[in-house]
C-alpha cells in the first residue's frame, strides 16, 4: 500500500516555498516601514523607485541574506566532504564501519568454507 502525504509528493517543496514567499514578504515589509521612518526622519518623503529609492536598499539587504546563506550552505558542504565529526549523519567515519564490518564478515565467511573444506 502506497503511503499517502498530506501535501501530495511535493509536501516539502509546496511548505518551503510558502515558508521562502512569506519570510520574503515580511522582510519586505518590514524594510519598507524602517525605510520610511528613517526618510521621514530625514524630512524627506518615502519613494520606491528613484535614485534613492527603497527598491535598492530592499534589493541590497535580499542580496546580503542570500549571500550570507549561500555562503553558509558552501561551506557546511565543502567541509563535510574533508572533515569529519564521529557519529554524525553528514560524516563519513560511519561507513567506514560498516565497510570494516563487511571486511571483517567476508574473512570469517572465507575461513569457515575453508575450514569445511579442509574437514571433507
Amino acid at each position: 500500500m502506497k503511503k499517502k502525504y498530506p501535501l501530495g509528493s511535493y509536501g516539502l517543496t509546496i511548505v518551503l516555498a510558502v515558508l521562502f514567499v512569506v519570510a520574503w514578504v515580511a522582510q519586505t515589509y518590514a524594510g519598507w516601514k524602517d525605510f520610511a521612518a528613517e526618510q521621514k526622519a530625514l524630512g524627506e518623503a518615502a519613494q520606491v523607485f528613484g535614485d534613492s529609492g527603497y527598491v535598492w536598499h530592499w534589493l541590497s539587504q535580499t542580496m546580503e541574506n542570500w549571500q550570507s546563506e549561500f555562503l553558509q550552505l558552501l561551506t557546511f558542504v565543502v567541509l563535510t566532504s574533508f572533515l569529519i565529526h564521529r557519529g554524525s549523519h553528514e560524516s563519513k567515519d560511519t561507513d567506514d564501519e560498516v565497510s570494516d564490518q563487511l571486511d571483517r564478515i567476508e574473512s570469517m565467511l572465507q575461513e569457515l568454507k575453508a575450514s569445511k573444506r579442509s574437514d571433507s
